[in-house]
């Protein structure tokens, strides 16, 4: 199978210290790309250096480096306290970041570009599992909706870019993340970390018992950063949506945009046993019920992923184990 990025790219990682853009360039790096001997680069720039909410300094970055290949991983990000507290910067934020470096990249001539969507796209009350074909079917869930819009018109930007001037942007739609370089903030934090976090601190502490936000009953799904940045990668390598191969949708035109998770779910109530037996807690778990529990349900449909011959590796437990030493081995990462 033909590659269809290679080694002498300039491959641009667009929010390289996030959770998403710190694993992708992992992945990259351990595959071989970037290397200098054959002309290859693996660029990355702290926000310190270039602000993607500015249009001028994203243009003027991308004339002097040329990437030919980008990553876009950065986004505001933040769980349901946040989305609530912050509903314009949520909007406004990642509406900025996305255009600036989807449109700057069409503009230079970038030969590939991987927008990193998110699952919370989907209707609130989609048909599970959720297939593609379910985007703009149905009212989002309120408490992340301004975060969800921003994400839906960049895979629409990309889709027209790529209608209108044949630019090569594809965008993938990870479910719930976690693993290294999450973020365990105490009240912007998602699921994963927060009862990561809470659990953590509790068996630390040994308290009595852990209070958790909500009923318990809503069924997630959970794929490891690890495996999202080998997805991202075997996508950026292989998947070509103008392919006669490639996925297509119901009506059978060519899918711009494929979910990516592990086709497995389990309730809230679950998860929250699950981190609290792999963080060594044994006290009593709480359910706070007057606390927003979110879209009832949310699986993928992952089937077009696996039709092009990529599945998750990395089992639950598996990961929540991994991920939970890590935080006994670096208790710094739970400094708010």
């Amino acid at each position: 199978m033909r590659a269809l990025i290679h080694p002498s790219d300039r491959i641009f990682v667009a929010g390289h210290r996030g959770m998403a853009g710190s694993a992708i360039l992992r992945a990259l790096d351990a595959a071989g790309y970037g290397r200098v001997q054959q002309g290859g680069a693996l660029l990355t720039v702290p926000r310190q250096q270039l602000d993607l909410l500015d249009a001028e300094a994203v243009s003027r970055w991308f004339e002097v480096n040329r990437p030919s290949v980008v990553v876009l991983a950065a986004a505001k990000v933040g769980g349901i306290h946040a989305n609530a507290s912050y509903p314009a910067d949520f909007l406004l934020e990642n509406l900025k970041i996305q255009n600036h470096v989807i449109e700057q990249a069409w503009r230079s001539g970038v030969r590939r570009l991987l927008f990193l969507g998110s699952s919370c796209i989907y209707p609130k009350f989609a048909d599970q599992p959720i297939r593609e074909e379910s985007l703009l079917t149905g009212p989002l869930e309120p408490t992340n909706e301004w975060y969800a819009i921003a994400k839906i018109a960049g895979i629409q930007l990309c889709r027209a870019l790529r209608l209108q001037h044949g630019f090569d942007a594809i965008s993938l739609m990870p479910t719930n993340l976690y693993g290294p370089g999450d973020n365990y903030h105490p009240t912007n934090s998602h699921v994963m970390a927060a009862l990561l976090r809470r659990f953590h601190q509790a068996s630390v502490e040994a308290a009595p018992a852990v209070t958790c936000w909500g009923t318990g009953s809503p069924r997630r799904e959970f794929l490891h950063v690890d495996d999202l940045a080998a997805a991202a990668l075997f996508c950026l390598e292989h998947w070509d949506p103008a392919a006669e191969d490639a996925p297509r949708d119901d009506r059978g035109q060519p899918l711009q945009f494929l979910n990516v998770g592990t086709g497995m779910d389990l309730s809230i109530r679950e998860l929250a046993e699950l981190v609290a037996d792999q963080c060594g807690y044994q006290g009593t778990i709480h359910w706070d019920a007057s606390q927003p529990d979110g879209t009832p349900r949310k699986l993928l449909d992952v089937s077009r992923l696996a039709g092009l011959g990529w599945q998750a590796s990395i089992d639950l437990a598996q990961g929540v184990r991994r991920t939970a030493a890590l935080l006994r081995s670096q208790p710094q990462l739970l400094q708010a």
